[in-house]
């Protein structure tokens, strides 16, 4: 199977500094990513390079086709990206939010048509927010705002979701809301997902498919599985880990 993107030889600048080394690895499609390392490792960095929002050099090629290939339009309608901090949604509704997804397929001036009344509905449906979809987005509950941007991103109906760290202003609950969203959307609809994480544990649990990095190279790649071994939580995070069981088998990982 062609993989979800290819990357070769990937770098990464900024004045005085280069913030990814040369990464080569492949992301595998229709599979829950993430991508996890230390502070400044180069996970958002990576994520934003794949979604052409920054300046890279090296190779990268994004469902067989070289990323710098696609037209933005095209590329819009295959992949959708939710930065960190979303602009401000002021004044909109969830479902005049969920809308804006619609955006590639008819540009700003087109007619909404029935199949956009359509894919807006059905998107605010699986991320269950029926019951909120009059109520304006500064109202919700951190973990609705981002099931809402998650709405938006459906209706763009893209195949492939780029989340940068979509948990991180979120409690427990939230997170664990949003995250097993994601997971079911990748295993009912054959999404693709890549997801910039920084706990461990939530990676290991919801993830299929790990990429650590460490000062903007490669750590490791693998399963969770993979992921949760001392001694590669170690190399990663450059420092003791210690691998537990829960009842129900499912390893977590603490601070040795």
């Amino acid at each position: 199977m062609t993989p979800l993107f290819q990357i070769r030889n990937l770098s990464v600048d900024v004045p005085g500094r280069r913030l990814l080394h040369g990464l080569n690895l492949d992301l595998p499609q229709g599979q829950m990513i993430a991508l996890i390392g230390h502070n400044g490792s180069g996970k958002s960095t990576l994520l934003k390079a794949l979604a052409r929002q920054i300046p890279s050099a090296g190779h990268v090629a994004f469902e067989g086709r070289a990323l710098s290939d696609w037209p933005a339009r095209d590329l819009a309608r295959r992949l959708a990206f939710l930065p960190q901090s979303p602009p401000p949604a002021e004044g909109m509704t969830v479902r005049e939010l969920t809308a804006l997804g619609r955006y590639p397929w008819h540009g700003a001036l087109g007619r909404f048509g029935p199949a956009d009344d359509a894919a807006v509905d059905a998107a605010i449906h699986e991320c269950g927010l029926d019951p909120f979809a009059t109520r304006l987005v500064d109202t919700l509950s951190g973990g609705e705002r981002q099931r809402a941007w998650l709405a938006m991103m459906l209706a763009q109906q893209a195949g492939t979701l780029l989340l940068d760290e979509p948990i991180s202003a979120l409690d427990i609950a939230h997170a664990v809301e949003v995250l097993s969203l994601v997971r079911r959307l990748c295993r009912t609809q054959g999404l693709s997902a890549v997801i910039v994480l920084h706990e461990v544990n939530m990676a290991a649990r919801f993830c299929d498919h790990i990429v650590a990095l460490k000062g903007g190279r490669l750590a490791m790649q693998g399963t969770p599985a993979d992921l949760m071994q001392a001694e590669a939580l170690q190399a990663i995070y450059g420092l003791p880990m210690e691998v537990l069981r829960r009842a129900d088998g499912q390893p977590v990982t603490v601070p040795a």
